[in-house]
């Protein structure tokens, strides 16, 4: 097989935490565009490996003293205790920095920020990235919602109202294996005015990280498709972060979608977060996945830069490695189209046009 073909299709993310390594200092955008060593994107990596674009997180951090050792994630069983809210003030700081970053991105060729599909299918065939900007997490929005609309004028088109940590709209999961993701009470009133203010804005909602009543909220609210950006199937991996087939058949009644999470604690069954796990967890996801939600509402969401993904991707230059694990499951071209990117683009084009 060529180098063209094994880039082919190109793949487009749900999600990605790049910015957060800028936001930290961790890197340059000009590193970024010209190669680094670390991390897991840069744009000849992208090139390599066939990443035409995805979802850019802004997330804001938790302090570094509630940080958790990923050793925890090395025991049988883990339940996590999760962060601190974060302030408004402190969460709006940081945002800010990221909508920069993002910018800073985007002025050295890495990304071009797009806010309708037709600019991410034009982006998408290069030389830059195809970016969405999404928010992981709204600490930085008010009960009032009164900064989302200037977050929208400035290329916002996909949130997430919470990560994990409580949010005055909602409570997210912890890292807790085994369980499920019915853990907590649902949606605040701020919770339910933002997200009828997200669909006003046709900003999508991201269902990624919200415990069970906080989906069940936005199910009975939205106007939109459900999506869950980066999560993965609790039949195949009973880990909190994952959704139940009620929600998948939620999400697929919405005609919604789903991008399997790479990171290997949501995969693995034994919710292990090591990077010697092989691609056969991810596909039992996929077929579970498919078999729930059909083939229109499937793609990846692969957490690069947030998460330890299995060492045979190892990074976004090991996307071929991906797709050809796919096509040795005897998935057609077609359906691959769809996976790699065809299926956001549906998605978003509904949810922003609908």
């Amino acid at each position: 097989m060529t180098d063209a073909a094994r880039r082919s299709p190109v793949i487009f993310d749900g999600h990605n935490d790049l910015i957060l390594r800028l936001i930290n200092g961790d890197i340059t955008a000009e590193r970024v565009r010209d190669g680094c060593a670390d991390g897991h994107i840069d744009l000849p990596r992208a090139k390599h490996g066939g990443l035409a674009g995805g979802f850019f997180a802004i997330f804001v951090p938790s302090p570094a003293e509630s940080a958790f050792s990923m050793e925890e994630f090395s025991k049988p069983a883990y339940d996590l205790p999760l962060p601190p809210p974060v302030d408004h003030a402190t969460a709006r700081v940081i945002t800010e920095q990221g909508f920069a970053a993002a910018r800073a991105l985007e002025e050295a060729g890495v990304i071009r920020i797009c806010t309708d599909v037709d600019a991410l299918e034009a982006a998408m065939q290069g030389p830059s990235m195809a970016a969405v900007l999404h928010i992981e997490g709204a600490e930085a929005i008010g009960p009032d919602i009164a900064e989302l609309e200037g977050f929208h004028a400035r290329g916002l088109r996909s949130l997430g109202p919470v990560w994990s940590r409580p949010t005055i709209f909602g409570e997210g999961v912890p890292f807790r294996f085994p369980s499920g993701p019915d853990i907590g009470p649902g949606l605040t009133e701020a919770g339910k005015r933002l997200v009828r203010e997200c669909n006003r804005l046709k900003i999508m909602i991201d269902l990624s990280h919200l415990n069970a009543k906080g989906f069940d909220d936005v199910a009975r609210l939205s106007d939109a498709p459900l999506v869950a950006t980066h999560s993965n199937a609790l039949a195949v991996c009973e880990h909190a972060r994952n959704l139940s087939d009620r929600q998948l058949s939620m999400i697929a009644e919405t005609d919604g979608m789903v991008g399997i999470n790479l990171a290997t604690g949501f995969l693995r069954p034994d919710g292990q977060m090591r990077a010697d796990t092989g691609l056969d967890d991810l596909l039992r996801h996929l077929d579970h996945l498919l078999q729930m939600l059909g083939e229109d509402r499937v793609g990846f969401g692969s957490d690069f830069d947030g998460a330890i993904v299995p060492e045979v991707i190892g990074d976004c230059s090991g996307l071929p490695n991906l797709r050809q694990a796919l096509r040795q499951r005897g998935y057609n071209e077609a359906l691959m189209q769809k996976l790699c990117h065809g299926n956001w683009m549906r998605v978003l084009r509904k949810t922003w046009e609908g």
